[in-house]
């Protein structure tokens, strides 16, 4: 058991969490690329982001390992992105602050939806049985390219018209 849910039933919660997390996290990246800002995505984004990094504690390990060292990293960039945005309202640096901080916690995201992949679905289990095979790495390095190419384009566009810090359409 785990916050009162059997360890599958929490597991879907997390897991749902985490697709929400990218799901809508995408869709955030989107609008930053079209220097939008789509506060009813972003805000579903780093709740969903933060309640997956956070409910990733909850798993039952007996040390610290590499799980939490992300779960760390995450939360810290998610922080990092509500205080940009919803404290300083993407004021100056803030802005490219907030546009590094958010997509860090994406690529976390995704980084651990790659691992969970390759350990959980029979087609790619095989490929990188331990996760140190190159199909593995490849597919790593291929989504952190990825989140760096689309980071720095997004820094350079996000460019949104001021808005009131109040949740807007979108």
């Amino acid at each position: 058991m785990i916050l009162g849910m059997s360890t599958e039933a929490f597991t879907w919660f997390h897991v749902v969490l985490s697709l929400t997390g990218i799901f809508s996290g995408a869709a955030v990246l989107f609008g930053m690329l079209r220097a939008t800002r789509f506060d009813r995505w972003t805000a579903l984004f780093l709740a969903a982001t933060a309640l997956t990094s956070a409910t990733g504690f909850f798993f039952h390990s007996v040390e610290f390992g590499a799980p939490h060292a992300l779960g760390v990293l995450s939360l810290v960039a998610v922080t990092v992105a509500i205080v940009a945005i919803y404290t300083f309202h993407l004021d100056g640096p803030w802005r490219w602050i907030y546009v590094a901080g958010a997509m860090a916690a994406l690529y976390l995201n995704v980084f651990v939806g790659v691992v969970q992949a390759f350990s959980k679905l029979p087609f790619l289990s095989p490929l990188a049985p331990t996760q140190t095979e190159p199909p593995f790495l490849i597919a790593q390095l291929l989504v952190l390219a990825i989140f760096i190419a689309l980071g720095v384009f997004a820094i350079k566009r996000f460019h949104p018209a001021a808005k009131s810090p109040a949740l807007s359409s979108t």
